[in-house]
């Protein structure tokens, strides 16, 4: 397998679905504004997402892909997690819609001190839980072609989302709609529906053998079904993490939002090179286990790290650099004040030093989930995230809001730490020499590059492109040398 070509395109494709996203948003905020509208669908989107990370996506994934290639893609086994998948989210959906105006009472409460408001919002998100059936069936047919090597089309599905969301946006606002949030629930369904017929063809077209039958309870079943109760557990210890950063920020003004915008920004690079190069490697890791080739396990993981590590180290360095003029020029219009772009650009410099620790991460998890361990990695995601949280609340009174992205870094590195010590320990870890030699390399040039861009005057949204422009066509072909020649 190509790897360099595999993580491009499916970098390539999460940055296109990110563009997308933003122009979302700043659609969202014309057509909905920031009050009723907004509230009430951002609320009933939050459900389908929710289910969407924990019974999708990288979970799903990770326990399945290894243990499809175990099984020598065994298409009994794929046809039979397809139809348990489709039972159990049928039976999800049918008692959310059933129970919709309780679960909605619990996250958003004070919705009944407004006039239907509360009522008008269960509705919306009765429409919008449908989509959770389609958008975890499309998780899962992804898988499918993910492990065939085939990952450009799925990873195109997310940008979907985004394009016929912008064109139903785009639609109420030269017609006009009263029903503009019944518009926009529509329009998520009808794309989670395309994006599973869209993979189901294509799955059908290759002859990769899958269709719906009778459920069957099997050991295999029996043993997934654990993996991903397991893995759940992490997600879901993710998301209590979550909650509990939100709410110590909140008790410093405007410090949920500066947060919010700053993690925006780092997410972005790890976005495109980290989950990229997970994607990719859960797929061949998988098969290299699983053929007990450890050889090659060694070579993916040194060859991932020195191409991964070559990318992240310029995107720390210039954000480090250029957070303040970033976020100036890209946000600082209207009711964003200076002392925002202050905040958000010293949570950017801090939080930044988090993406080598997240990349590398990436590589190990997938490497024990490949070798079918679910465990340690949660384990490892579960004491990390509590040392993140006791750091929240230990640092907060010190350095206020800042105290997050100084638990985000330090937790950061101690989940590598972890998860390296296991792969080590199991022999599914081996890093050679050329590649320390590299990412010191890597490092060092980032960094003098870095330097010279502290020297470079930034006036205007032009000047702060042709500086970013300029780094990357100075670093990106010397590292590349540097890659060949070390």
């Amino acid at each position: 397998m190509k790897l360099g070509k595999h993580i491009f395109g499916v970098g390539a494709m999460t940055g296109i679905s990110r563009v997308f996203g933003f122009v979302r948003d700043v659609l969202i905020a014309r057509v909905l504004g920031a009050g009723r509208l907004s509230d009430v669908f951002f609320t009933a989107f939050r459900l389908p997402n929710l289910f969407r990370d924990l019974l999708g996506e990288g979970a799903l994934s990770s326990i399945f892909i290894p243990m499809y290639a175990d099984s020598k893609r065994d298409s009994k086994f794929a046809q039979n997690v397809f139809s348990w998948l489709m039972v159990i989210l049928l039976g999800l959906t049918l008692l959310f819609e059933i129970f919709m105006p309780l679960v909605i009472c619990i996250l958003a409460p004070g919705f009944e001190a407004e006039a239907g408001k509360l009522a008008l919002t269960v509705r919306i998100a009765r429409i919008m839980f449908v989509y959770v059936i389609f958008v975890c069936l499309s998780a899962f047919l992804s898988a499918v072609l993910n492990a065939f090597s085939r990952f450009l089309l799925a990873s195109f599905m997310p940008v979907l989302l985004n394009i016929m969301l912008i064109c139903a946006l785009l639609l109420a606002m030269v017609f006009g709609s009263d029903n503009v949030l019944y518009l926009m629930a529509g329009t998520v369904v009808a794309s989670g529906i395309l994006q599973m017929l869209i993979l189901w063809g294509r799955i059908r077209h290759r002859h990769f053998g899958l269709r719906l039958i009778v459920p069957r309870w099997t050991p295999q079943i029996r043993d997934m079904f654990r993996r991903f109760g397991v893995s759940i557990v992490g997600s879901g210890f993710y998301q209590i993490t979550m909650i509990i950063g939100t709410f110590v920020a909140s008790f410093q003004s405007g410090a949920v939002s500066w947060l919010y915008y700053s993690d925006r920004i780092v997410q972005l690079p790890f976005a495109m090179i980290g989950l990229a190069l997970g994607t990719v490697l859960m797929s061949s890791m998988s098969s290299a286990i699983a053929d007990k080739n450890y050889r090659s396990v060694y070579i993916q993981q040194n060859s991932s790290m020195r191409r991964g590590l070559m990318l992240i180290f310029p995107c720390v360095a210039g954000l480090f650099v250029l957070s303040e003029p970033i976020i100036r020029y890209l946000f600082q219009y209207g009711a964003w004040t200076g002392t925002a772009t202050t905040a958000v650009s010293y949570a950017i410099m801090i939080q930044v030093f988090a993406l080598p620790a997240m990349l590398v991460s990436q590589i190990y998890s997938k490497t024990l989930y490949a070798s079918q361990d679910v465990k340690t990695p949660v384990r490892t995601s579960m004491i990390s995230l509590a040392v993140a949280s006791v750091l929240y609340l230990t640092l907060f009174p010190f350095v206020g809001y800042l105290a997050i992205p100084i638990g985000v870094v330090a937790s950061g590195y101690l989940k590598n730490y972890l998860l390296a010590r296991a792969c080590r320990r199991c022999g599914l870890s081996r890093i050679d020499s050329r590649t320390v030699r590299a990412i010191v390399a890597f490092g060092l040039l980032s960094a003098i590059l870095g330097l010279v861009l502290t020297q470079v005057s930034i006036t205007g949204i032009w000047t702060l492109m042709f500086a970013i422009a300029g780094y990357g066509i100075i670093y990106l072909p010397t590292a590349y040398l540097i890659d060949r020649k070390i």
